[in-house]
């Protein structure tokens, strides 16, 4: 129904309608990610279940094991059954999973729910991305996709603003009820509005129907040549792990593992640490909402000055601010200032990863920037399955209440270092011609896209 030509003028809402799916479905999926280190504090007081920090910290695990293993498998598929398809399965897989957490009788069945949740939650963020950027306006890719990626910490402060109002009255299982919301308010509005990528459908020989939707949308399909699978396609996989890029693309591995287990880490265990420091539930919970509300403004503000000023050098101020800030939360500090830190500390994680995406994928050459952005994330994601495991093992360890934070200190200094050890592009490499790419490539692996403009290669030497 979303490939009839009728020719009809572009209509821009219908576009900005996709956007908004788009944007609606990761705001849920950070709910269902973040909504577990709201109720760990119930969890680890459930005298039936008797949780350890240690174990609680390895099912806050189990979802990221999950999204690891959804995303590759959505990677392999999409490109046979299309984007629209993976997103609408995601949506009904992670909201009937998160019912099947809120009925868990056992650590055990809650720690295989999470990992069956993290199956769907996996395939969500890949064609969320490819979407957003092939349906926003086209002078405001870069733009959109920022906003679109807000979702993830709207959907942290949605779950403390839920957290505050339901848990300690109805317990930690409405929590999760509450995260299969999307089968309901978001799925019937993605099978009516949302359609097909025009891309996928150029790639897959059908240019009839792809011109069609383009017509309707009004997308500009260029000339319509995809790379092939091939020499050429074998040559953009290499192309990351090969002199004179190698470096750079160890080093993007290890500054996406810091990011990411920081904004994983501190998720997961943030509330629990503040019980530990005399917080009440309530007020524990509202730090998990300042992170996140840090984290949105973060995300906007650091994406605004990299295309000023340079990805690179925004990076590693961003990694050191969430440095400097996580450190001083392990002095004694009043609330406000507290606060402060804490919201700075959501900059310094949510925005930093995006920067980094966004700064792998002004790098590389268009030939090999996919095959870039998937080995950034790929590694990023075991950072991800690390965090909430440090953060358990730290809490439990007796080492004191300002080790929780000395453990979350030292990645975000390497990250930083990583960041910034990242070597200049070769005068080779400056003088490669910039070509415009369709939006799916970068979008479908999983990075920040962004448009290959003159100005990128200068921000890039940043």
């Amino acid at each position: 129904m979303h490939t009839t030509d009728r020719s009809s003028p572009a209509r821009p809402r219908s576009g900005l309608a996709v956007v908004a799916i788009c944007f609606f479905t990761i705001v849920f999926d950070g709910y269902d990610l973040i909504v577990y280190g709201s109720v760990v504090p119930s969890l680890l007081g459930d005298q039936e279940w008797g949780l350890t920090p240690a174990q609680a910290g390895a099912i806050g695990s189990y979802a990221l094991i999950g999204m690891l293993i959804g995303a590759v498998v959505a990677g392999m598929i999409t490109d046979v059954v299309g984007r629209r398809k993976i997103i609408l399965v995601s949506i009904a897989w992670f909201s009937v999973a998160m019912v099947l957490c809120a009925t868990a009788s056992s650590p055990e069945t809650l720690g295989l729910f999470r990992f069956v949740a993290g199956l769907g939650l996996g395939g969500v963020v890949p064609t969320t991305i490819a979407l957003t950027v092939e349906y926003a306006p086209r002078n405001r890719r870069n733009l959109y996709n920022a906003l679109m990626f807000c979702g993830y910490p709207v959907g942290g402060c949605l779950t403390a603003l839920v957290a505050m109002a339901l848990l300690a009255e109805h317990g930690w299982r409405v929590m999760f009820l509450v995260g299969a919301a999307p089968i309901v308010l978001i799925l019937p509005l993605a099978i009516w509005l949302l359609p097909e990528s025009a891309s996928h459908l150029l790639a897959r020989g059908r240019r009839a129907e792809a011109e069609a939707v383009a017509a309707r949308y009004g997308l500009d399909l260029g000339d319509g040549r995809d790379e092939p699978a091939g020499p050429r396609a074998g040559k953009g996989f290499t192309l990351p792990f090969r002199r004179g890029y190698l470096a750079a693309t160890l080093l993007f591995g290890a500054a996406s593992f810091c990011g990411l287990l920081l904004v994983y880490g501190l998720n997961t265990w943030l509330p629990q640490i503040m019980r530990e420091a005399g917080y009440p539930l309530g007020p524990s919970l509202q730090f998990l909402l300042v992170l996140n509300v840090g984290a949105i403004a973060g995300t906007i503000v650091m994406s605004a000055l990299a295309d000023r000023i340079g990805a690179k050098a925004i990076a590693v101020c961003a990694f050191l601010a969430a440095t400097v800030s996580i450190y001083l939360m392990s002095l004694d500090l009043g609330t406000g200032l507290l606060m402060l830190c804490v919201a700075v500390a959501g900059l310094g994680s949510v925005g930093t990863q995006i920067l980094v995406n966004g700064y792998v994928a002004i790098f590389y050459p268009a030939s090999g920037r996919g095959s870039a952005l998937g080995w950034t994330l790929g590694v990023g994601r075991a950072g991800a399955i690390a965090g909430p495991l440090l953060g358990g093992w730290l809490l439990g360890s007796g080492l004191g209440f300002e080790w929780n934070f000395y453990g979350f200190v030292l990645p975000a200094l390497l990250g930083a270092l990583f960041v910034a050890a990242v070597p200049r592009l070769s005068r080779h490499r400056r003088r490669t011609p910039v070509v415009e790419e369709t939006p799916v490539e970068s979008g479908v692996l999983g990075g920040i896209p962004l448009q290959r403009e003159a100005h990128d290669h200068q921000n890039v030497m940043r």
